[in-house]
């Protein structure tokens, strides 16, 4: 896959459009119809998405992102994606819907076919819609397809509801309209040892500031080290009140029963599910017996 942050001429593309934050499954259903028409016809396929989220330009701040780019490169890879262009989108949005279809998508992509999801909007003010996509294929001659909203247990699949699912702590929801799970990662730091000092050691990473959090407390997940190998793990993200008065939040996880050294390393910390929030408990012996019973809890 080759990704591509200039307008290049490549003709002759299936296209998919959107953001893509999450490469959940409502975006992997219109990502695969671009990739299958592909297939089927003997052409190449393509993303054409931005470099900033929209909510940039329009709100002046920049959202917290459910994965890295780095992730969202390898996920479109794994989907079978030729090319990725990201776009400036300060350079196109105040484009008429006309204008970018004809001035971006044609011009420099003479698109077989474009996909894009059911609500899909584009141009100045949100003008382009899918109803404009569908009534100019035949005058530029593509194929449009607009996929039908994905849903799971009665609830529209959506960026936003993921990340409102993550930030309320219910993230085996988030993992059910993703695909997959939660996931951040991190190189692993020396921190102060409080849990070694208590009988449960701790790899600690910072939560990367740019992914959306969930809330303050303690989760079971899947940890994946640099080796590839996935290790059941009790993770507590906050500022652990008990043995700590600094205020800052940490992500940490105990791996029961792993023993070696873990700093320095890359780990990646899937969520499978909340277990309790963050408490301030009266002294270690009450948190150490607590801890004992979150780690039941994995098993």
């Amino acid at each position: 896959m080759e990704i591509i942050r200039e307008l290049r001429e490549i003709p002759n593309l299936s296209l998919a459009l959107g953001f893509f934050d999450g490469i959940h499954l409502g975006h992997q259903a219109v990502i695969e119809c671009a990739v299958d028409f592909a297939r089927n016809t003997g052409c190449q396929s393509a993303v054409v998405t931005f470099q900033e989220h929209p909510y940039c330009f329009f709100k002046g701040v920049s959202p917290k992102y459910i994965l890295t780019l780095e992730d969202k490169y390898k996920y479109l890879n794994e989907l079978g994606v030729d090319y990725v262009f990201e776009l400036d989108f300060g350079q196109v949005y105040r484009m008429s819907p006309a204008q970018y279809l004809e001035d971006v998508l044609v011009k420099y992509f003479y698109p077989r076919a474009i996909s894009t999801g059911f609500n899909h909007r584009f141009g100045v003010d949100k003008s382009g819609n899918v109803k404009f996509l569908s009534d100019n294929q035949d005058r530029y001659d593509y194929v449009y397809f607009a996929t039908p909203p994905q849903s799971i247990f009665g609830d529209v699949i959506s960026s936003t509801a993921i990340r409102q699912f993550i930030k309320s702590g219910v993230v085996d929801m988030a993992t059910s309209m993703l695909g997959r799970k939660f996931q951040v990662s991190g190189t692993v730091i020396k921190g102060k040892e409080l849990g070694r000092q208590i009988g449960f050691p701790t790899a600690n990473i910072i939560y990367p500031l740019d992914i959306v959090e969930p809330p303050y407390g303690v989760y079971d997940a899947d940890v994946t080290l640099d080796d590839g190998s996935v290790h059941r793990g009790l993770v507590n993200f906050g500022v652990a009140p008990t043995v700590s008065n600094d205020n800052i939040a940490i992500l940490e996880v105990h791996i029961p029963g792993f023993e070696g050294n873990l700093y320095d390393r890359e780990i990646k910390i899937s969520f499978s599910r909340m277990i309790r929030p963050e408490i301030k408990f009266s002294n270690t012996d009450e948190l150490k017996t607590q801890i004992e019973f979150d780690i039941q809890s994995l098993y």
